[in-house]
């Protein structure tokens, strides 16, 4: 599948602390959630062991909303959460 990611998801993805290559990977090999209006999410945990704003976290979750054009997902934008799950 080839994945085109929008210039506002990598502004997004900038300010709450997600990576280009983890909205790749979220898309590829995350869990999928559910989504509204006619489009795809997907979630996946990443270790982070390190501080964000002054506060420590041992995980983040990256959250992508994207949709499905054939064989293309277009990215719609990301959510990035801090703190620590489980698995």
């Amino acid at each position: 599948m080839l994945i085109r990611i929008n210039p506002h998801t990598l502004e997004r993805a900038a300010e709450r602390g997600a990576t280009k290559d983890e909205v790749e990977d979220v898309i590829r090999t995350g869990t999928p959630i559910p989504a509204k209006r006619n489009r795809q999410a997907k979630e996946k945990v990443f270790d982070f062991r390190r501080q964000r704003q002054n506060v420590y976290y041992d995980q983040k979750k990256v959250q992508v909303i994207y949709v499905l054009q054939e064989a293309v997902a277009m990215t719609v934008t990301v959510y990035v959460f801090y703190g620590k799950w489980e698995g």
